[in-house]
């Protein structure tokens, strides 16, 4: 019986399935290299047998899987294989064409007469054994198609523009953060807006850091706090938000309710002291407060007794409210309130209580949460209408502390002005940018978004005053390595030196014992890349001293990552992991030899080496050597991986390598050669469009001219970009940094402006991390907004400094200036500006940079907004096709003029 159950199951099988699930398939192609190459090498094949290979034209030598072909017109060889698996799928048969130069693999099933496999960078054609073209008629044949690639048609259009991508692009709204800065206790206010999740009436959320506050009073569920004004949510888009100046973490609203305006102020201070003695939250404890930290055991203990104190503080943090509402109308008009209660429906009850004689709400006694005023006296009514005379203006205001107070200080805090601590506030959030570098383009949104994103990264950066180490959290999550660089090199470019060295502390100070740093969810990461941010530090501040303190701090990591590098120093390895470390480098438990990875790991240990070059060259020396060694490694397997990876076709008719975003990996993870289920976080394409090989040009491992890095950019533009800007969590994608790099104004400007239209909120510029609503005031997002600001305004390149390099031909319209003021580089201060005035038939620029490291070279770039060419050019030695302006022998100032 068991039998016959068997054998009807395979007929069963092999009916429904037919010949394929069995077919012995033999297929035959012809791979035809440029006339006059002479390639040698092997064949080899994944999923398949090799049957033969014979010339295809010419004389030559066959042994085996391997060829050599000396000479022909038409140099070529034809493969036969058996057992070809051709079927969409994982197992599909794979040829690696393994020569000296130029290495090559392609999935059988992809070789079509129509679409035949086209390298011209590497003249080769792949042809069906039965397409007779040659290597030439295949080249014309595609390239009479005229089609582009997708960086092709960007090139080939119009600069990308805030105002041209906005409709068409994802207009996101994002919770906003109130707070002191320092300090982890944190507002968060979601308001009823149309895509807002909890849109029936504003919330607020009292955090530290990102957990949620919970109280007895609420169940010890989180807390929030709901609050209304006007008649209700109606069939109109009436809210409008804006920061204070555009740029000050003051939140600014507007609900238009016909006649009726509301004009509502919100921001944070402190219950007693002047904003100016913030104390602020030891790193450690805030850091226990964000998500997916990671302590040592010593560290579980210090946090333990730091704790205390932060917890049951002297004096709150406090949000303060206003609504100003005027009757815009010509005749009496009602205005509605309703003050903060527990919950975030209407329906949610918890056990409170209004008390009017006071404007007190509280939980119990001496348990007060809110203080509510109408026009400087208590509020009469929890919830109040009231009827204003045409021009009449009321005042509503409450105020909220982090958590609740007794009745004795809310009295006290009752007493406080909404006048007072909003002018406070104001003051004390311009000296911080008083202190910082200056930066202003023509653009006003981004100008705003400049400052407010510098705030925004501050306001979260967690420790005492005034010196202590910070924690520069990155949103709801604790500081990382990699999500944290920006933000420290960010500062480091606006001169908020002490903030940046505080910041790389963190890492320092949290160093494990074998020097392995880890601060987040397994990330294996950090060292590397924590490394590198110290670097970048030095190379702004050429602070020996501060290198001197922290050198052991340096040798010790460096020590681990050589001693997990030797681990792996395997002759199995050898060419797909050699000498590389393994593990993973975000959320996805991907363990393997990858190329980020190793990338930050050999760029941390490089800066080191750079770093102790001035006060131990023996070290330096010993670390420099290791450095060049991992880089050949890497590059090793790097290249060894793009031969034995699948080729794929770009829009324009040729086909382009690709790399795995790891060595053990046989091509594109997207591709699917092996079964297995990656999808994470909103999109196919992470571990090879944000996790991958392209890491590896940022981290200099390759060299952004070099013709891997170029097909780099290629096939990711072609696969893994829309409207040229990463999927899911775009800013995770260094091809930014590339463009910029190479001078690629439109692909540059094209990434920037549709990134930050669909990622960041229009009206408050904060940025959620990914394009599909999660994790708000994600500054690791808006910290690399910044430094691509920062690079498209000024990069450095070697002993040149480039400026203005990718910045929009709008810029220079008619009477627009571009000014950079006290801005940090690795050459020092720089100060620079360029003014157009077209009108009158010139632009000009200046640049100065004094320190004794300044630049050898200075090359400004300014196109003309109509894309003229000068008549004149002053000061320097232009350059027609890039639009630069070289200045050579650069004595530290300069000016320039350019006459049309």
């Amino acid at each position: 019986m068991e039998f016959k159950w068997i054998l009807s199951a395979f007929l069963f099988f092999l009916a429904v399935l037919g010949p394929k699930a069995f077919s012995q398939k033999t297929e035959q192609v012809r791979v035809e290299w440029k006339e006059g190459a002479t390639p040698s090498g092997t064949v080899q094949l994944q999923h398949g047998i090799l049957r033969k290979i014979e010339l295809s034209a010419g004389k030559g030598k066959i042994n085996a899987n391997a060829f050599q072909v000396r000479s022909g017109s038409r140099p070529g060889i034809r493969i036969a294989i058996d057992s070809a698996r051709t079927d969409y799928g994982p197992g599909a048969t794979v040829v690696s064409i393994k020569t000296a130069t130029n290495p090559f693999s392609f999935f059988l099933r992809d070789v079509t007469s129509n679409s035949p496999i086209f390298m011209p960078d590497y003249g080769i054609v792949v042809l069906n054994a039965s397409d007779t073209r040659s290597y030439r008629e295949v080249e014309t044949a595609v390239r009479s198609r005229k089609t582009l690639t997708k960086l092709q048609r960007i090139e080939t259009g119009k600069e990308v523009s805030f105002s041209s991508v906005e409709k068409s692009v994802r207009n996101m709204t994002v919770p906003t953060w109130l707070g002191t800065s320092r300090d982890f206790r944190i507002f968060e206010v979601v308001e009823n807006l149309p895509d807002a999740s909890q849109g029936e009436a504003t919330i607020i959320s009292p955090k530290r850091s990102s957990t949620a506050l919970r109280l007895a009073e609420t169940k010890n569920e989180p807390v929030h706090y709901l609050y209304t004004y006007g008649r209700g949510v109606g069939v109109q888009e009436n809210v409008a938000r804006r920061l204070e100046q555009g740029t000050l973490p003051i939140l600014h609203s507007t609900l238009t309710d016909d006649e009726v305006v509301y004009k509502s102020t919100t921001f944070v201070s402190l219950e007693k002291s002047p904003l100016a003695e913030l104390k602020g939250t030891d790193f450690l404890v805030a850091d226990s407060f964000s998500g997916g930290h990671m302590f040592t055991k010593e560290q579980q203990e210090w946090v333990k007794t730091r704790s205390e104190k932060a917890l049951n503080p002297d004096e709150e943090t406090v949000l303060i409210f206003r609504s100003e509402v005027v009757n815009t109308g010509s005749v009496p008009r009602y205005a509605w309130f309703k003050t903060p209660r527990p919950g975030t429906a209407w329906w949610q009850k918890f056990p409170y209580a209004f008390d009017p004689r006071t404007g007190f709400s509280a939980f119990s006694e001496n348990r007060v949460f809110c203080i509510s005023k109408l026009n400087g006296k208590p509020l009469p009514g929890e919830e109040i209408s009231i009827l204003l005379q045409p021009g009449e203006k009321a005042l509503f205001d409450f105020f909220i502390p982090h958590s609740p107070v007794s009745r004795e200080r809310a009295t006290q805090l009752a007493t406080q002005t909404f006048e007072q601590r909003y002018a406070e506030s104001r003051d004390f959030w311009l000296a911080k940018l008083d202190k910082a570098a200056q930066i202003h383009v023509p653009e006003k949104r981004i100008d705003e978004m400049i400052r407010a994103g510098l705030l925004h990264l501050d306001l979260i950066t967690y420790g005492t005053e005034p010196n202590a180490t910070l924690a520069p959290t990155i949103g709801v999550y604790s500081p990382i390595g990699t999500e944290s660089s920006p933000i420290i090199q960010f500062y480091a470019s606006m001169g908020w030196n002490e903030s940046a060295k505080r910041s790389l502390d963190f890492f320092l100070d949290k160093q494990h014992e074998d020097g392995f740093i880890q601060n987040f969810n397994g990330y294996m990461v950090e060292t590397g890349a924590a490394l590198w941010s110290m670097g970048e530090y030095f190379r702004y501040t050429n602070d020996r001293e501060w290198v001197g303190k922290i050198k052991a701090k340096l040798l010790k990591s460096c020590d681990y990552l050589i001693a997990w590098r030797n681990r792996n120093k395997k002759e199995e390895l050898r060419g797909r992991g050699y000498g590389m470390i393994e593990g993973k480098v975000a959320d996805p438990e991907d363990h393997f030899h990858q190329f980020m990875l190793n990338g930050y790991a050999y760029l941390g240990m490089s800066r080191c080496a750079e770093m102790l070059a001035g006060i131990d060259p023996a070290q330096s020396a010993r670390l420099r050597k290791e450095a060049d060694a991992w880089k050949e490694d890497i590059r090793q397997s790097f290249f060894n991986s793009v031969a034995l990876s699948p080729v794929v076709p770009l829009g324009d008719g040729t086909w382009c390598p690709t790399a795995p975003p790891w060595t053990e990996g046989t091509g594109l993870r997207g591709m699917y050669q092996k079964r297995e289920i990656f999808w994470s976080h909103g999109t196919f394409t992470a571990p090879d469009g944000m996790l991958g090989p392209m890491h590896l040009v940022f981290c200099e491992v390759l060299d952004p001219q070099e013709p891997a890095a170029k097909t780099l950019l290629n096939y990711h533009s072609e696969l893994f970009y829309q409207e040229n800007s990463a999927f899911s969590q775009p800013y995770y994608s260094r091809h930014n940094w590339m463009q910029a790099k190479l001078g690629m104004t439109k692909p540059f400007l094209s990434t920037y402006y549709n990134t930050f239209a669909a990622h960041a909120d229009r009206e408050t510029y904060t940025f959620w991390e990914h394009l599909f609503k999660v994790s708000p005031h994600k500054t690791h997002e808006e910290a690399w907004f910044l430094m691509e600001t920062r690079w498209m305004l000024y990069l450095e390149e070697g002993p040149t400094l480039r400026l203005f390099n990718t910045v929009p031909r709008q810029w220079l319209e008619q009477g627009q200036k571009i000014t950079l003021t006290n801005v940090r580089s690795y050459f020092g201060p720089i100060t620079a500006n360029v003014t157009s005035e077209v009108e009158k038939g010139y632009i000009t620029a200046t640049v100065s940079c004094t320190d004794p490291r300044k630049p050898k070279e200075v090359l400004i770039r300014i196109p003309h907004p109509a894309g003229k060419k000068p008549v004149n050019v002053a000061g320097g030695i232009y350059n027609e096709q890039t639009e630069t302006v070289s200045i050579k022998s650069f004595s530290g100032q300069a000016e320039i003029r350019l006459d049309y």
